[in-house]
């Protein structure tokens, strides 16, 4: 009997196998190397890297105090990374790396998955699109972009409303249901059926609820401003090709031909590329003298502002952690590429998961705290 039902349960899954249902069910949950399963955009670097320099002294230090269990305890710092599941720790300093460490195999190489810390990335690009007037205004209502959402009584969400999660959509942001909104974007294979499911829970403006389905509007409202041009050649013209990436990048897209890429996740990269992202905003979007994006763009989108329904934690797909210029692009799993405008620091840190003990804010505000003004 239970090999009669374990041969059923594998016949489901492999009459499922070519939809979201059975790729939930097989791939299980989201993984740091879910580049490998999804079709995608390959976005090329340019001949000339910019590296940056090796500090041969360190000031990151060689050990922490934790409390674990009620009782503080002294760890390694490279033990404290590798028990909480981190795969790559970066840490640069006025442009020197000053730490940096792969564990579990991995290597300066090793492509991983952003997960949402592509909604940052999106953030800029749209900024980029303001620039150029591909884009008119945040306060444009986004069914100028997406006119067949008018059915869904979308005319009152505005851009402003998807970078800040306040649209008033209802999503369910949950991956553990394989008939949710989160994991029928993740696994499904038409992202454009999928947005046209959404419907207003209340009213656009007036409250902050973080949303992936939000971020892959943005990232629809873009790709109608840009025409025929994808969303990863836009990336690669605009960002990667200019801040000298070392290696190729890809985006995630919902299916192989006519894909969309997966805006509200899923740019897959290398830590060392990351880092330039965040090195990009310290800079307040310039790069060695040039103009990447605006920055009356950057500004806006590392304050603190909790007007029309915002929070004073996050703004224009960035999460805001002080009013000091401290600031951070963040994914499930405990991806981060955080900044401290004031030390000119910028820490980038993947992982497998977000480990069982590690609080990486604290640790990174901690990391900022050895630095003098």
């Amino acid at each position: 009997m239970k090999l009669l039902k374990l041969i059923c349960i594998l016949l489901v899954i492999a009459s499922l196998s070519s939809c979201k249902v059975g790729r939930f069910v097989y791939y299980n949950f989201a993984d740091i190397t879910d580049h490998k399963i999804f079709p995608k955009n390959v976005i090329k670097n340019d001949s000339i890297s910019f590296i940056f320099k090796k500090k041969s002294i360190s000031s990151i230090p060689d050990s922490l105090i934790i409390r674990k269990k009620g009782l503080k305890q002294k760890i390694a710092f490279d033990d404290y990374l590798t028990e909480n599941k981190t795969v790559s720790f970066l840490v640069i300093k006025n442009d020197s790396i000053e730490y940096e460490k792969y564990f579990s195999k991995y290597d300066e190489t090793s492509i991983i998955n952003s997960f949402s810390m592509a909604k940052s990335v999106t953030s800029i690009l749209i900024g980029c699109a303001i620039d150029e007037g591909l884009i008119k205004s945040i306060n444009e209502s986004i069914t100028n972009y997406l006119p067949e959402l008018k059915k869904n009584g979308f005319e009152k969400v505005t851009i402003n409303n998807l970078l800040n999660m306040t649209s008033g959509i209802y999503f369910n942001e949950s991956y553990l249901n394989p008939f949710g909104h989160a994991a029928s974007f993740y696994y499904g294979k038409n992202l454009r059926k999928e947005i046209t499911k959404l419907r207003l829970k209340h009213e656009p403006g007036t409250k902050f609820t973080y949303s992936s389905g939000d971020a892959q509007l943005l990232g629809l409202v873009l790709k109608a401003a840009l025409k025929d041009r994808s969303i990863s050649n836009y990336l690669e013209q605009k960002i990667w090709k200019p801040l000298g990436m070392e290696f190729e990048a890809s985006w995630s897209l919902d299916k192989r031909k006519n894909g969309i890429e997966k805006t509200f996740c899923c740019l897959n990269a290398r830590a060392r590329d990351f880092a330039k992202i965040g090195r990009l905003y310290l800079n307040k979007g310039l790069w060695n003298g040039k103009r990447i994006v605006s920055e009356e763009w950057v500004n806006s989108s590392t304050k603190i502002d909790e007007t029309n329904g915002g929070v004073s934690y996050y703004q224009n797909q960035w999460w805001i952690i002080s009013d000091n210029g401290t600031f951070q692009a963040k994914g499930i799993l405990g991806q981060r590429i955080y900044v401290n405008s004031k030390k000119n620091l910028v820490i980038v840190r993947l992982g497998k998961n977000d480990g069982k003990t590690a609080n990486w804010t604290y640790l990174f505000n901690y990391l900022s705290s050895i630095y003098d003004e």
